[in-house]
């Protein structure tokens, strides 16, 4: 017979596996929902609340947004968008190669990952929710197309204190709807996205304006590789 101090490890083993199945399976019902309906918040926007920020966000569906915008997105944060599962492996590696060297470790996510992130997922950085994130951004892939996570990956990003998408940060920046966003604008909105809190399309810096032609010229390069944002 298993000794008592093996039961129950096996209990506590079993209620832990029980809850990792309940935390993905929570994500995974909601990703149902919001692949219709838009999510009306993000624990991002909440824990700002918490911390005093406001909250300025307008849903807009992908067709009502400037063609310029995902395009820009997409050349500056992941390039393989449309064509990867979720993960661009070939950035995956390199970042680990450059940490192996010495180097400073660069992020390797995808435009699913922060998708994944944003909407169903809390900011901090941390072993368990990059354990989490791995097998919740299959699950988005499988069950949203690639235009549906740019649209709600645009809706919910952070793009400066207390604005999130692309329409509320067009008007904040430009005074603007995004659907009249040019390309510059649009390029400008894409370079703010690694850091929408220290930096602003409406002051951008020299780095911001060489980020501006880095997406023109890779819009220009990418072609067809940008087939799932138009």
């Amino acid at each position: 017979m298993p000794t008592r101090p093996k039961r129950q490890a096996g209990k506590w083993t079993r209620r832990v596996l029980l809850l990792l199945v309940l935390i993905l399976l929570a994500p995974a019902g909601l990703m149902l929902v919001y692949r219709v309906l838009p999510p009306p918040v993000t624990p991002l926007m909440v824990i700002r609340l918490f911390e005093g920020e406001g909250l300025s966000k307008d849903w807009i569906t992908f067709d009502a947004m400037s063609p310029h915008v995902p395009a820009a997105v997409i050349a500056l944060e992941d390039n393989t968008f449309c064509e990867h599962s979720g993960f661009d492996w070939a950035s995956i590696h390199q970042a680990i190669a450059d940490y192996y060297r010495g180097r400073r470790l660069r992020g390797a996510s995808t435009i699913s990952m922060q998708t994944t992130k944003n909407v169903f997922l809390w900011p901090q950085r941390n072993m368990v929710r990059k354990a989490l994130e791995a097998p919740l951004t299959v699950l988005l892939e499988a069950l949203w197309d690639k235009q549906r996570i740019l649209e709600v990956y645009l809706n919910v990003v952070e793009w400066g204190p207390g604005i999130y998408g692309i329409e509320a940060a067009a008007r904040a920046s430009f005074g603007k709807p995004a659907s009249a966003l040019t390309q510059r604008e649009s390029a400008l909105l894409a370079a703010v996205l690694p850091n929408p809190r220290k930096w602003s399309p409406r002051r951008p810096t020299r780095y911001l304006e060489r980020q501006v032609r880095l997406a023109k010229t890779r819009v220009r390069k990418l072609g067809p590789l940008l087939d799932c944002a138009r």
